[in-house]
């Protein structure tokens, strides 16, 4: 008998060990109750107050759903024709133009303040939340805490949970209040917590930095973040171009950047076949996946926007919505 638990205690034991190596992110998870037990113990001694973390989780809970949006692949199914499509429908459009002139003295103000046209800042809006139409449903306290819990990428989480409770602590909003994406990605500007506490401005200046419900404070945390990230306020982001037949393809990369003159020496022509602006912005050449083709020269301002979102049929969708809502 003694034998055969042995036999059992080493057969778990091989499980474990494969498991470990089969999978690196595999690691038996400690009971959830000693573990929040501990970053409640690990928030008090990152300054943050015994009633905020006893509101932050007086109904916390473990959300399945979160975790089964974490492990699906990111979108790879779409073209690029199609992604942009549903993105950006006409609808996307003639909002964005009413938005501009609805809120154009604070945009503007806020524009000349950071350095970021107004159409941008709408187009960032527009495309993350649909101009504060969907913001997200879920606590942002438990959807962090449960990928904090969660073994994929517990660090990352971690450090966001404990960003979210000072925000909590700073008076910003209230617990209940604090409603996001399945990732934590917060407000009408969908800021990480990290972004939130980087990059969020009290443009009202009523003494608290509201990106939920407030647009003053929507729109300058948005240019902040672009300001502070290289944007260049008299540049655009880019443009469609058509290629010369048999050109070298090891050139489209935004590894390689070459001033526009390069490019229009190259045979490198805008969509419509006139000839690249004469202004010698350094320019990289993109093809979207899955685009057929279609081929973008892109400027600062493009990196910029990945340094927001790194997909590039995101950055795209902001530069082509920003453009088609022109005006600022």
């Amino acid at each position: 008998m003694a034998k055969q638990s042995t036999r059992l205690i080493l057969s778990s034991l091989l499980c474990i060990c494969f498991l470990a190596i089969a999978m690196p992110g595999y690691a038996a998870k400690e009971n959830f109750d000693v573990w929040l037990a501990n970053v409640k113990t690990e928030a008090l001694t990152k300054g943050i107050s015994q009633p905020t973390i006893d509101a932050a989780f007086a109904n916390v809970k473990i959300l399945e759903r979160v975790v089964a949006l974490d492990r699906k692949q990111p979108e790879t199914t779409q073209t690029f024709q199609q992604y942009m499509e549903k993105r950006l429908p006409k609808s996307l459009v003639d909002a964005g133009k009413a938005r501009l002139n609805e809120n154009r003295e604070v945009l503007e103000e806020v524009g000349k303040k950071y350095g970021v046209q107004p159409r941008f800042i709408v187009a960032l809006w527009g495309v993350e939340t649909r101009y504060g139409k969907y913001t997200g449903g879920f606590s942002v306290i438990d959807a962090l805490t449960t990928l904090a819990y969660d073994n994929r990428r517990a660090a990352y989480f971690r450090k966001e949970l404990f960003l979210a409770l000072k925000i909590l602590e700073d008076k910003h909003i209230a617990a209940a209040d604090m409603k996001g994406s399945w990732a934590g990605a917060m407000g009408q500007s969908q800021f990480m917590p990290s972004s939130f506490v980087n990059f969020a401005v009290d443009h009202d200046e009523d003494g608290r930095t509201d990106i939920w419900t407030t647009k003053a404070d929507v729109f300058a945390s948005a240019a902040n973040y672009l300001s502070k990230s290289g944007w260049k306020g008299d540049q655009t982001w880019g443009r469609e171009v058509t290629l010369p037949k048999g050109f070298d393809l090891s050139l489209i990369s935004l590894k390689i950047a070459k001033p526009m003159q390069e490019w229009q020496d190259l045979g490198i022509r805008k969509a419509s076949g006139q000839s690249l602006p004469s202004r010698q912005l350094m320019g990289s050449l993109v093809q979207p996946k899955g685009g057929n083709g279609q081929t973008f020269l892109v400027y600062n301002n493009y990196r910029t926007i990945l340094k927001w979102n790194r997909s590039t049929y995101f950055a795209m969708s902001v530069g082509q919505l920003a453009d088609l809502i022109g005006d600022g």
